[in-house]
């Protein structure tokens, strides 16, 4: 397993209001100087296994031998998944944006000399495009990221995932500050219910009615509800829910205190299945750090609404992924499902009302509140709007993941 990535040490930090939140934001850019050199490195499940953290160890030495004055040393980053996993690792130069492929250790010396120092771009390391075989400078050129529309994966590939200080640059936890200081539950569940939003997990259903449906529930049978997050993604060739996790999990986390601040739930779980130790390593930097600044526990932002989560691993059953059996598993008995009489947002975890939703219709909740219901409906279709991310595998040219709006077609070519 890599190490925690390239975060700094969290300092005691406990944010109070919203305005506490958008000052730390402003403290944290305006320390930033965006003309400095970034040298991002992906760190993803599929880089890694192609050597990335060998390449992230020889660019550190590359930069040490080059003997760049300290003041405009270049920075290294390292990120999620980029999704363009056939061409890994993947390493990209900001601010030129200069997209590397198939980087390997023995590469960075010279990125560092002709790139850094001399600002030249390094020719046989970089994208050609396959009908003109022209080269293709910048990640955001290329066609197998030029025609996604990124939403839920804006961040990944940008942060890193283990520091939750880049994920408060890039805006993170604005969406549950605005809940908690500028709405009521109910206001969120409308916004959820207007934005059309359906479970990204394969049946479809539409969040919104879930967490109304829930809402009934309680006020029959009363509190506690339970909120939780469906990590047990056991599909052949999927990893969509992993690279989110991985990439950027603050979004997943905050998605779901927002949740809970909807319904009403003090507790919540993250199922994930074992074999993903770097999404739950990432998780659970993401929960402490998310303690540390009051954005979890206790009496978050000074709101009154207090909210903890933890994680249960699956031990590798498929069967798992399937609701009932997910809580028999979290109750810790057999993950054995059971007959649906009854659904889950009335009896689910311990006989009580449980909203249950995937990984990536978690992440979408942030999205969704801070930029309104009606700009996710305009996403999409209008019978399934939104966008969603796919897992390419098997005979095709680029292994990967993309991230398109829904309804959109599939052309062979």
């Amino acid at each position: 397993m890599p190490s925690p990535g390239t975060a700094p040490k969290i300092n005691s930090l406990r944010l109070q209001t919203h305005a506490d939140l958008n000052v730390l934001r402003e403290q944290i850019l305006a320390a930033r100087d965006p003309q400095r050199s970034e040298v991002v490195i992906c760190h993803g499940t599929g880089c890694l296994a192609n050597g990335s953290q060998k390449v992230a160890a020889a660019f550190k030495e590359a930069l040490a031998a080059a003997g760049i004055p300290a003041k405009v040393t270049p920075g290294i980053k390292t990120t999620g998944c980029h999704g363009f996993c056939s061409r890994g690792p993947l390493v990209i130069v900001r601010p030129q944006g200069l997209f590397y492929q198939r980087v390997q250790p023995k590469d960075a010396q010279e990125i560092v000399e002709r790139t850094l120092v001399e600002g030249n771009p390094v020719e046989r390391l970089l994208y050609k495009d396959p009908r003109s075989n022209e080269n293709i400078y910048k990640e955001n050129d290329i066609p197998f990221y030029k025609l996604q529309q990124r939403v839920v994966l804006h961040n990944i590939g940008k942060i890193d995932p283990t520091d939750i200080t880049d994920t408060i640059a890039a805006g993170g936890y604005q969406a549950l500050a605005k809940a908690l200081s500028t709405m009521t539950p109910e206001q969120v569940v409308e916004q959820v219910e207007r934005s059309g939003l359906r479970g990204r997990g394969g049946a479809g259903f539409p969040t919104g009615r879930k967490w109304r449906s829930a809402l009934s529930a309680i006020k029959k049978k009363g509190r506690p509800v339970y909120v939780v997050v469906n990590g047990d993604e056991g599909d052949p060739g999927a990893f969509m829910d992993r690279t989110i996790m991985e990439g950027d999990p603050h979004a997943v986390l905050e998605g779901l205190i927002i949740g809970a601040y909807a319904l009403g739930a003090e507790n919540g779980y993250l199922y994930v299945r074992a074999e993903y130790p770097l999404a739950i390593r990432h998780l659970e930097i993401a929960m402490a750090q998310a303690r540390t600044y009051g954005l979890l526990g206790a009496n978050i932002l000074n709101s009154g609404f207090s909210f903890d989560a933890r994680i249960n691993r699956g031990a590798g059953a498929f069967v798992c992924g399937e609701s009932t059996a997910l809580f028999t598993s979290i109750e810790g008995k057999p993950g054995n499902p059971r007959p649906k009489y009854v659904r889950s947002v009335e009896e689910g975890l311990w006989g009580r009302p449980t909203v249950l939703n995937n990984v990536e219709t978690w992440a979408n909740i942030p999205l969704i509140i801070e930029r309104g219901g009606e700009w996710y409906a305009g996403l999409g279709v209008p019978h399934s709007t939104g966008t969603k991310v796919f897992s390419l595998v098997g005979k095709v040219n680029n292994v990967g993941l993309v991230e398109v709006p829904m309804g959109v077609s599939i052309t062979w070519s």
